[in-house]
């Protein structure tokens, strides 16, 4: 293991145009890992739209991994069917987690850093690293890799636990 950083609190917030693995539709769930972590989120029953709303955690270690992530169709007596894969980078939250410190914003709203979609990240759009009243935000949609369809929306935030980011 690396040098702890903090926690990782990923909020697995929905899906979009996910693709049919099942007859008429699909009951997807996201597998998140990150390193040798992984936190999965429920199954959500019929449904190409899911709404979760669900936050995982992760420890978080130098050196900066990549956040995973893979969709699965819940099937009761086959293998799951897969409905995309994504990754981010999580070196630009990290980046922006230490200019926080730099510039010590406490409170209030503040973007840090824009992130465009590229070859090292599945981003569907541009995505904003912000500080939220003294926390580390990144909001996101990922497009799902490998199918014909689909993006997963996160909200990641950083939270420093090291006790050197008490005094700067």
């Amino acid at each position: 293991m690396g040098e702890p950083l903090g926690l990782l609190k990923v909020m697995v917030v929905r899906g979009k145009r996910l693709v049919i693995r099942d007859f008429k539709s699909s009951d997807p769930y996201v597998i998140v890992k990150l390193g040798s972590q992984m936190a999965k989120t429920k199954v959500i029953k019929s449904c190409l739209n899911p709404v979760w709303n669900e936050e995982l955690s992760f420890s978080f270690t130098e050196p900066v991994g990549v956040l995973n992530l893979e969709v699965y169709d819940k099937d009761r007596f086959k293998a799951d069917d897969k409905m995309g894969h994504a990754h981010l980078s999580l070196q630009p939250i990290v980046s922006a987690a230490r200019l926080r410190q730099i510039l010590g914003f406490s409170s209030g709203e503040t973007t840090l850093r824009k992130i465009v979609p590229g070859s090292d990240n599945c981003l569907a759009g541009e995505s904003s690293i912000s500080c939220v009243n003294g926390e580390v935000v990144q909001s996101v949609w990922l497009r799902l890799c490998g199918v014909e369809s689909g993006e997963i929306e996160l909200s990641i935030k950083l939270i420093d636990t090291t006790p050197a980011a008490a005094s700067g």
